[in-house]
């Protein structure tokens, strides 16, 4: 029997012997490259700590002792140690999720996927045991190397060595990577430590020292081998990065040696007060594809082979994010002001094309969104064109840096939102679902959404010409839609996807969800109600010709893959009201509430928007029987003849 099969929790741990524990962690291995596979998900960053995952759970008494996982990515291990070893649904709608869920497991106490702010968490935490008198409980922060780029953990040590009497245990998983490279003074310090010859010398050496006393030096090297790390790392001078924080430091631990581990976090709970533990761990170790991986060691998968790495995922049409790259290659080619930003995700958002073409025209600032924008802001004022991009659901992070930085001042800074809307199998904090209704309340801001390649190109093209205030396109994740060609253009630069038998229904579509309005327009029609589909392009600020084509319609529908609330359906129906059009207005979007993981048609269907039900519901508001009820029908007068006079 395997002995992780025997594994229900932590404490069955305890009773394994030095041996047992390796095995261990080699089941672990074949057991995440085995299930993740199948179903896709982070295996990189969990096949690199599952020594560090299993010498915590025997130290630390989780859930009394709470860990918390910075981005939480790495959490796949902590799962099958706490009992969840079922991952044949994997991030799949009733499959376990793929960050920590409390709903999953007592020991999971962090959901969000946003990194850098376990230290915040662990902070408070520890602040509250400390202030109600549970001395007897630790906290374990676990933390990136990449996520220490972010300034929010400078925040949380700055604070927690301020107030330095409280049980807390910080562990540094330190890979050199957080996506792909780590970037920044930061990272070439920790760099120089994880390959300087002095402690590396004194390690091996020391290490021969007792193996030459043969078994009973080798016990004795392993009660000291924690003093030693301590040791070695002070002469070595690996604690530079940590002297002015008044935090005990122990480290660098070898991050695959499970009794070293051990070791170290024994010393870190028995001093009783804030330690860091700097842990050198391998991304992706065991495990050869991912190693041979140069972009970042299997980070994220789709489905491959589990023998040679490679995709099961049949090819399809380009991505989102792959047009987008090409196009502002081509687009950089023409204007040489436009260079590019990102936020430790370069290959991710497409940014890697640009940076291989021109290196010394793209910027990774790390895990910093909030500096990300606002050195855009300054990179203008010099006579630039920045294009930040970013994941739709990071840019929540840099709004005030938006709003008083880049839009105050009018800054020519282009956001481009990769993942917005819905994102499907990570989950709650992933879901790039909030950004129309928090950006659109920025003056001065222009969003655009294509609904195709095509259309990504021409705005993409449009926003980056745009010099007096912040533009932004967003855009899904997975592959670009098929083009869908316009009827008509309005002079404002709406395009008019299908024009109505009558003035019944205006459908506005934003972005990627015109497929749907169609598949909509089509279902009313064959009821006998005429369905208008205009997609705006520019959806913000709301262009005069839907205010005006609304008019003309006895009910106006909006759909958004963004939050109904404060939403574009919000701002087309203010604009209405302010416009003297009283036609009714019904705004489909998405709930405002945390949506879980599933596919992206799953959580669609959910929020109510399908063909169907969309159908369905506007039938009964033009027939007068669900609110809004649509105007009472007036004289036909043909939708395309009113808007090309505008």
């Amino acid at each position: 029997m395997a002995i992780l099969e025997t594994i229900r929790g932590p404490r069955d741990l305890d009773a394994l012997s030095r041996e047992d524990l390796v095995r261990l962690a080699d089941e672990i291995r074949s057991f995440l490259v085995a299930n993740v596979s199948k179903t896709g998900g982070h295996l990189g960053p969990n096949l690199g700590v599952v020594e560090l995952t299993i010498a915590m759970h025997r130290v630390f008494q989780s859930p009394k002792d709470p860990i918390v996982f910075d981005t939480g990515h790495q959490s796949y291990v902590h799962k099958l140690l706490t009992g969840r070893q079922d991952f044949s649904r994997l991030r799949q709608l009733g499959g376990i999720a793929g960050y920590p869920q409390r709903s999953e497991s007592e020991h999971d106490i962090v959901e969000s996927s946003h990194a850098s702010s376990s230290l915040s968490w662990a902070d408070g935490i520890s602040r509250a045991f400390s202030v109600t008198g549970q001395d007897d409980r630790h906290v374990v922060a676990v933390v990136g190397d990449g996520a220490l780029t972010g300034g929010m953990t400078w925040e949380a040590l700055n604070n927690i060595s301020d107030d330095n009497n409280r049980r807390l245990v910080i562990v540094v998983n330190d890979n050199g990577r957080s996506y792909a490279p780590t970037i920044g003074g930061l990272a070439r310090f920790l760099n120089e430590v994880r390959t300087r010859r002095s402690y590396r010398d004194l390690y091996l050496s020391s290490r021969r020292f007792f193996d030459r006393l043969g078994k009973p030096g080798r016990a004795i090297y392993r009660g000291t081998r924690g003093a030693l790390h301590g040791f070695l790392s002070r002469v070595a001078g690996n604690q530079g990065m940590y002297s002015n924080l008044d935090i005990k430091y122990i480290g660098p631990v070898h991050g695959h040696d499970i009794g070293a581990l051990e070791e170290a976090f024994r010393q870190a709970k028995h001093y009783e007060l804030p330690v860091i533990v700097h842990v050198i761990t391998q991304k992706g170790r065991g495990y050869q594809p991912a190693l041979q991986d140069v972009a970042d060691q299997f980070h994220a998968v789709g489905q491959i082979d589990p023998e040679t790495g490679e995709s099961l995922e049949a090819p399809g049409s380009p991505s989102w994010t792959s047009v987008f790259s090409k196009e502002l290659v081509r687009l950089a080619d023409r204007n040489k002001r436009i260079v590019g930003i990102t936020a430790a995700m370069l290959r991710p958002t497409g940014l890697h094309a640009l940076a291989e073409k021109y290196p010394d025209r793209v910027y990774d600032v790390g895990i910093a969104e909030q500096h990300a924008a606002t050195s855009a802001a300054g990179l203008a004022f010099g006579g630039l064109h920045p294009v930040v991009a970013l994941y739709a659901t990071f840019v929540n992070r840099a709004f005030d840096q938006v709003l008083m930085d880049v839009a105050l001042h009018r800054a020519g800074v282009t956001f481009v939102l990769d993942r917005a809307g819905v994102t499907g199998p990570d989950g709650a904090s992933h879901h790039g679902m909030w950004d129309l209704a928090i950006l659109q309340v920025v003056p001065g801001i222009r969003l655009a959404a294509p609904r195709d390649a095509s259309r990504l190109r021409e705005e993409l093209a449009e926003a980056v010409a745009v010099e007096d205030g912040p533009t932004v396109i967003r855009f899904p994740k997975g592959a670009a839609a098929d083009d869908i060609p316009a009827v008509d253009r309005t002079p404002d630069g709406v395009d008019v996807l299908r024009v109505g038998t009558q003035n019944d229904v205006l459908l506005v579509a934003v972005g990627p969800l015109a497929g749907l309005a169609l598949e909509v327009a089509d279902r009313l029609e064959a009821q006998g109600i005429g369905a208008t589909v205009v997609d705006p392009r520019w959806v913000v600020p709301v262009p005069r010709s839907v205010v005006e084509l609304s008019r003309e319609h006895r009910i106006v529908a909006t759909l958004e893959d963004g939050i109904r609330v404060g939403g574009i359906g919000t701002r087309v129906r203010q604009d209405l009201r302010e416009a003297g059009v009283d036609t009714a207005l019904t705004e489909l979007g998405l709930p405002d509430e945390f949506l879980e993981h599933g596919s992206r048609a799953q959580i669609l269907e959910r929020a109510g928007l399908t063909p169907q039900q969309i159908a369905r519901d506007l039938v009964a508001q033009v027939l007068g029987t669900k609110i809004p009820v649509a105007r009472p029908v007036q004289e036909h007068r043909p939708a395309v003849e009113e808007h090309t006079e505008l």
